[in-house]
């Protein structure tokens, strides 16, 4: 082979090389032009880049700059695509990433990148400023996406002269962008990507899905929460031939359920969850070829026949949510032939009858919630062949039997809720296998028998809800001793003795203990106080959602019994941290270390044996909600500082041995006699019974001796009771004496009155 044979086949291969390995699908030899390099620069200078994200953005070869694309033949600026990878909702960005949003102006000279085709600005924040205008001339590009990016006020009409684009993304939720019509979308004759979730479009008028419906190309549709209303349009004239996504969610339509859904053959993925439809879920759903995933959740008045709507083929459907409707009868053997199902969720309709046991046939389901529901009978051993299962939810209904232990096949499940049931025997060893488990819930059962030590495996656990059963023996040590990031410990109203382990104390990561009504014994003891979750006042919210797939998850709750009553809690669930300790034989004095729990919002101590006096650091507990200390052995005085506990709302010291003057001042004063009744010794209001020395709100014991100025002031008010009797009784005797001027009087008052009336 000839030099120069073997020199082009040596530039051949460089080319294919730096075809592969050139920077943002660029050549390494491709220079942008000069035009290009002075628009960026101009278009740096107006954005504020507080991370350096643009860092890279220096020199004369802009096509080697982060989120810059050129054209491999003449080097022209084709992409620019500045989203931020790490916005300040996820909660990696702020621990690692800081804040990589970029904010500022954006410069017309855009306008002169006449090769554009691909603009991305998503997810920074360009503190409410309108999305310019300009944009609507930019006449090559394909792709737009500026959702979630802090624009504000109306969306351009002018953006419907981008005939070439294909992809337009403007969602912003609460961010103010709204949209008075969609006419200017009919411009759009190459979309095939349209989503503008969140934005305000409550004044588009009944014509939008007709505006919609001209877009021949138009193969997803993202309109989620804009404040649609009306009547969706129930024809059957549509020319969807395309259309692949609809997302209709969060709407107020009040509208019959659309027919012409079911016509559409390219369908794969329909969310038309809580948008206020009615009527019957058509049965043609279960026969689109294409269909995988389906939601019409939380629309409350769907009907349909389980029978019947689940004997269709389904041939590809993974999600189906029809969570909150009216779905009725029984589940039919035939949902063992959905085997491409991965969620299945009916919770709260009116589902009857058993579980099948073809639901063993679903390999592929994670997530299973048919809670909420009528669904009696035994849960069937097959639940255990779901082996890659996430999340069983069955809470809220009639079942029986007892829990099979084939559900600890299912290894990685993350949430078990089968409370509210009639469920009895006991809890099987098995279920120690499920070692991913987060959170389980087998509370309001009648479960019996000690706690399995296979339970000690679940290391993973963050909830464990056992209450409201007729579980036996001593609390065991070794809950205190494998558990780092268990949240939630309820063993309440079950027959557990003995003494609380000290060695609870070890659970790091506790903020709720709920151990109330069994049958406890022994001192609690002091190393309750340190509980580092509960030593600091908790400020971040957290959603805390388990086997999240497709956008199904479980999303914990917990009850608790807090200012005497019930109270469910869900999306501010980590927020709460309490103490619930109450109905049980527990003695000895009232700890004082447990005021280092600086976080604590609610404290229950009540009918139990515990004495002593309630400590005076009790303030301490600065986020305290609710105190209930009521039916113990506490003697002594309040303490005086317990006015400064300002959340304070609920608060119930009665029947107790507590003495002296009621520290009636600040947040005491929100408080009735009932929060103080049955303690003989106490005094001062609210109580009717007065303090000796009328010393009250001052805190401490009452003084017995009088003082010169209590002398002084029972004269005083004596002669005032003298004069007021003199003043009435003197008249009286002589208007008995004289009938006259009894008459004259009276009849002046009369006079009076009728004046007044």
């Amino acid at each position: 082979m000839g030099k120069v044979s073997i020199l082009g086949l040596v530039l051949a291969v460089l080319g294919v090389l730096a075809g592969e390995f050139g920077c943002n699908g660029d050549t390494l030899y491709i220079n942008c032009s000069l035009s290009d390099l002075e628009v960026l620069t101009d278009f740096k200078h107006g954005l504020e880049d507080p991370e350096s994200r643009l860092s890279s953005w220096k020199g004369t070869n802009c096509c080697q700059w982060r989120g810059i694309s050129c054209d491999n033949t003449n080097g022209a600026v084709i992409s620019v695509d500045l989203h931020n990878p790490y916005p300040v909702s996820s909660a990696e960005s702020s621990s690692r990433f800081g804040y990589w949003n970029l904010s500022g102006e954006i410069r017309p000279s855009l306008l002169k990148l006449k090769s554009l085709q691909h603009l991305d600005l998503s997810l920074n924040t360009f503190n409410n400023i309108p999305i310019p205008t300009f944009l609507g001339s930019m006449r090559s590009l394909r792709y737009l996406n500026l959702s979630e990016a802090g624009f504000s006020g109306p969306v351009p009409l002018n953006l419907g002269n981008l005939s070439s684009l294909e992809f337009l993304d403007v969602s912003s939720p609460f961010s103010g962008l709204a949209v008075s019509s969609l006419e200017w979308v009919r411009g759009l004759v190459s979309l095939k990507h349209l989503a503008i979730n969140g934005v305000d479009l409550s004044m588009v008028g009944s014509n939008w899905l007709g505006v919609l419906n001209m877009l021949p190309h138009l193969a997803e549709i993202h309109l989620s929460g804009c404040g649609l209303s009306g009547s969706v349009l129930s024809h059957s004239s549509v020319n969807f031939t395309s259309l692949s996504v609809i997302d209709l969610s969060l709407n107020h339509f009040d509208s019959i359920f659309p027919v012409w859904l079911v016509n559409i053959s390219s369908l794969s993925y329909v969310d038309l969850s809580i948008c206020g439809l009615y009527g019957r879920i058509l049965l043609g759903f279960s026969e689109l070829p294409n269909l995988q995933f389906l939601s019409l959740a939380m629309n409350d008045n769907l009907s349909a026949s389980c029978s019947q709507l689940f004997q269709g083929s389904w041939k590809k459907i993974e999600v189906l949510s029809l969570a909150t409707n009216k779905l009725h009868g029984k589940l039919p053997s035939s949902i063992g032939n959905m085997s491409s199902l991965t969620n299945f969720d009916l919770f709260s309709n009116s589902v009857e009858g058993g579980i099948p046991s073809s639901i063993g046939k679903l390999c592929n389901l994670k997530f299973f919630d048919l809670s909420g529901n009528n669904l009696t009978g035994d849960i069937p051993a097959s639940i255990g062949d779901l082996l890659i299962l996430q999340v069983i939810d069955l809470s809220n209904n009639s079942l029986e039997g007892n829990i099979p232990s084939s559900i600890g096949n299912s290894s990685l499940l993350k949430a078990l809720d089968l409370s509210h049931n009639n469920l009895s025997g006991v809890i099987p060893e098995l279920l120690g296998q499920l070692n991913q488990l987060q959170s389980i819930h087998l509370s309001n059962n009648n479960l019996t028998g000690k706690l399995p030590l296979s339970l000690q495996n679940l290391s993973s656990l963050e909830t464990l809800d056992l209450g409201n059963n007729r579980l036996s023996g001593n609390i065991p040590l070794w809950i205190g001793g494998g558990f780092p990031q268990l949240r939630i410990l309820s063993l309440r109203s079950n027959a557990f003795s003995g003494e609380i382990p000290s060695n609870l104390a070890n659970l790091s990561s506790l903020q709720v203990l709920d151990l109330a009504d069994n049958k406890l014994t022994g001192a609690i003891p002091e190393t309750l106080g340190d509980f580092k979750a509960m030593s600091k006042e908790q400020y971040v919210n957290q959603y805390l959602l388990y086997g999240k797939y497709r956008g199904l998850y479980y999303g914990e709750r917990f009850v608790m019994n807090i200012k005497g009553g019930s109270q469910k809690y869900t999306k501010t669930l980590s927020l709460v941290t309490s103490i619930d300790l109450s109905i049980n034989s527990l003695n000895g004095e009232f700890p004082d270390q447990i005021t280092k729990l600086v976080g604590l919002v609610t404290l229950n101590l009540s009918k139990n044996q515990v004495s002593g006096h309630v400590p005076d650091n009790i303030s301490s507990l600065r986020q305290l909600s609710s105190l209930d200390l009521s039916s113990n052995r506490l003697s002594g005085a309040i303490p005086s500082s317990l006015p400064a506990l300002s959340f304070l709302s609920y608060l119930n010291l009665s029947n107790n041995n507590l003495s002296g003057t009621i520290p009636y001042r600040g947040q005491m004063t929100t408080f009735e006699a009932s929060s103080f009744s049955g303690n003989p010794g106490l005094c001062g209001p609210p109580l009717v019974l007065q303090c000796q020395g009328d010393d009250s709100g001052k805190g401490g014991t009452s003084t017995i001796e009088d003082s010169d100025d209590g002398f002084i002031d029972r004269w005083f008010y004596l002669s005032i009771g003298l004069g007021f009797a003199a003043g009435i009784l003197v008249p009286m005797l002589v208007f008995a004496i004289k009938k006259p001027w009894r008459v004259s009087y009276f009849g002046f008052v009369d006079k009076i009155v009728d004046r007044a009336l």
